[in-house]
């Protein structure tokens, strides 16, 4: 009897053909305009200065917008069909891994909420556990951990007796709660009074302690390791009561150590959750990003299950949505085009990358090829290290349910500690062939990249309820901070042995090391956007022309890509439920983020290979200006020195615009003149918000100190 589907996969046909259409009318034009520069350059008729520099960008343009093209080839959006999975009996056991450094930074009850959404999931608990890596061996982190414990004993048994779907308290008792019961009895009203006031007491037990130093990080410790709740004492009670198992783990941190940041936290994880609970699938979490829908393991599962696909298939990746973005979304914290678009047309040529957080990994795939099960056992000391609990652990990934039969013991536990120390990993493969790798430090993302390289595959979805919300950066400053970070980690990527065009290519399609190598280099974006920026605007300024007469037929190639750039940006932005509003916020984010955090990303990279001592960004921290923020106006405060290079191109094109018009006026040339004129004016539209964010605030403050 042939097997009920758990999934389906739909191609985007419209789109992909709409998308192929495109490709083929916007490259003519990309080719006609690239061999009137050329040509041009070659006969010297022109200023070789400017013309060679002008060439140089749209090559680096045509160059990023190719590789552009890999995601749009084949688009796919996939469902689940949750009522044909197995019976819960039936299904594997999950582990879930949540990642903390710094209650300084990180907020605990945020991380307990993290926590507690975990513990909630519409999964078996007798299958299910969640383990919290504690980067920073906080003792208010340990507290906070078995309060929450004792608060889920009440929590657990609410969500699930009235079918509450957000199951993170913090969101159900604010705003963010959805209000989906399965009735709104009297009963239901007393007992949701209840739980806040225990939720209540709970946060302020933990905030109280907050502020006492002796609770805060300690950068020098030893390896600690705590089973806050065992679900094995959990048989003799109800469906409804039954918790997952709980664990707390600080790895042991030493100043003379290498840390290895998130990546060695994972890795220390997935070793002793291989001694404990060792389920075959595993879940990683940001601290910050809690489980908004129960059921998005089960989701999850419905890939992984999949006889057809399951062989081959690493890790289910679900987007990334945040709830504290402001309706305009003038930063573009909710990354559309990577959600909507890109990850979409990954998903249809062997799977996207993986994002960091929110996905649902197959263990075994960070220990081995796929349907190479059997070279795990071979060398186990070389490779996994010397312990012989954890190495026995391995054997049991190749089937689907969890070996833990017997409660966890104290010696168990002390093989955990040996497990999270500084030197266990020397000599060992840990970071180099197995676990999560430490070449880089976008641990995930370049994990999720070797995996594809070696054979694996995984997949993408974006179900109607988002499976986790999270918080987003809302400042300038940190987005800033965060984008120079991914850009500099992915150029170091890029440059490097493990390069998409050079070592990716050599394993996978060209379609997927074109979406990878799209997400290394197109943060050299910010070259020919800076060159755009200011070369034309000079020449402006001097009324030399550096595009095609309006009247002369080699200005339509440039008039076509400079509008069905835009026409396709737009398209894309509507048909992902996105507005025009929409449509001109990312226009205006992109071109600002381009010209720094980009470029920054890039120097950075530059200035180490160099083996000069990388830049060093003190930004001061600033409270967001909610007000601001919800008006749709930016807010530049902290920011400063990323928008330097940015303030000194929209002054140039300010003087370049105003002195170039009068001469254009002048001298009468306006045919000529004309293509920079129209790309001067399209970049002060876009800064628009810099001259309105930077240059009045200067006034006020000298109008204060008169």
């Amino acid at each position: 009897m042939a097997m009920e589907s758990l999934h389906t996969c739909t191609v985007q046909q419209p789109r992909a053909a709409i998308n192929k259409l495109h490709m083929s009318f916007h490259f003519a034009a990309i080719l006609s305009l690239l061999y009137y520069r050329i040509s041009h350059l070659f006969h010297g008729d022109v200023p070789i200065f400017s013309w060679g520099l002008m060439t140089s960008a749209e090559l680096l343009f045509t160059f990023i917008w190719v590789l552009t093209q890999a995601f749009r080839w084949r688009p796919v959006a996939r469902t689940v069909n949750l009522e044909n999975l197995p019976k819960d009996k039936m299904l594997p056991g999950l582990d879930v891994f949540i990642c903390t450094a710094d209650p300084a930074k990180e907020p605990v009850m945020e991380v307990m909420n993290t926590v507690l959404s975990a513990m909630a999931l519409d999964y078996p608990p007798e299958k299910l556990a969640v383990y919290l890596s504690d980067d920073g061996g906080a003792a208010l982190t340990l507290y906070a951990m078995k309060e929450a414990c004792s608060f889920a004993r009440s929590w657990l048994p609410f969500c699930r007796k009235y079918g509450i779907k957000t199951r993170s308290p913090e969101a159900y008792f604010s705003s963010l709660r959805d209000g989906a019961h399965l009735d709104w009895s009297e009963e239901l009203k007393e007992e949701e009074e209840k739980i806040k006031a225990a939720y209540d007491l709970f946060k302020k037990n933990v905030e109280k302690l907050g502020a006492i130093e002796e609770y805060s990080a300690r950068p020098d410790r030893p390896p600690h390791v705590e089973v806050i709740h065992n679900n094995i004492d959990d048989g003799t009670l109800d469906k409804e009561s039954k918790m997952p198992l709980l664990v707390y783990l600080s790895r042991e941190k030493r100043p003379t150590r290498p840390h290895r940041f998130k990546a060695g936290a994972l890795n220390a994880l997935l070793r002793v959750s291989g001694i404990m609970s060792n389920a075959p699938y595993l879940l990683v979490l940001d601290c910050d990003m809690y489980c908004n829908d129960p059921l998005s393991a089960k989701q999850a599962m419905c890939f992984h299950l999949d006889h057809e696909i399951s062989s081959s298939l690493s890790y289910v990746q679900f987007p990334q949505i945040f709830y504290n973005v402001s309706k305009n979304d003038i930063y573009d914290g909710q990354a559309r085009s990577a959600y909507k678009t890109k990850y979409q047309g990954m998903d249809g040529i062997r799977g996207s990358v993986c994002a960091g957080t929110g996905y649902y990994l197959k263990k075994k795939a960070l220990y081995c090829r796929p349907n190479h099960e059997d070279e795990m056992p071979v060398e186990p000391e070389r490779k996994f290290g010397s312990s012989n609990v954890f190495n026995a652990s391995l054997k049991s990934l190749n089937g689907r349910q969890s070996r833990r039969e017997e409660i966890i013991s104290d010696a168990t536990v002390e093989e955990a500690k040996s497990l999270a120390t500084c030197t266990f990993e020397a000599n060992t493969k840990w970071g180099k062939e197995i676990g999560y790798s430490y070449e880089c430090l976008l641990e995930s993302t370049f994990t999720g990249y070797l995996l594809h390289n070696k054979g694996w595959k995984s997949v993408y979805l974006y179900p109607k309820r988002p499976g986790f919300l999270g918080c987003t950066t809302i400042d300038m400053k940190d987005a800033m901070v965060q984008l120079m970070k991914w850009a500099s980690g992915l150029v170091q990527v890029g440059l490097s042995k493990y390069s998409p065009l050079a070592y990716g290519i050599s394993n996978m399609s060209i379609l997927q090391s074109m979406c990878y190598a799209y997400f290394t280099f197109s943060h050299f974006f910010s070259i020919p956007c800076i060159l755009y920026g200011i070369v034309p605007q000079l020449y402006f300024l001097k009324g030399v022309s550096l595009f095609p007469k309006v009247s002369n037929n080699w200005f339509a190639p440039f008039a076509v890509v400079y509008t069905s750039s835009l026409l396709q940006h737009l398209y894309e932005v509507l048909s992902t439920g996105g507005s025009i509003l929409t449509w001109w916020n990312e226009q205006r984010i992109f071109m600002i983020k381009s010209v720094t955090a980009c470029f920054f990303g890039c120097m950075d990279v530059l200035l180490k290979q160099i083996g000069v001592a990388k830049a060093s960004f003190r930004l001061t921290n600033k409270a967001v200006d909610q007000e601001k923020l919800e008006k749709g106006k930016f807010d530049f405060q902290g920011a400063t020195l990323f928008m330097i290079p940015l303030t000194l191109l929209v002054i140039l094109n300010v003087v370049c615009f105003i002195f170039g018009v009068k001469g254009m006026i002048s001298r009468g040339n306006y045919g000529e003149m004309f293509g920079q004129l129209l790309l001067s004016s399209h970049i002060l539209a876009l800064s628009y918000p810099i001259l309105e964010g930077l240059v009045p605030k200067k006034g006020r403050k000298k109008q204060k100190n008169f």
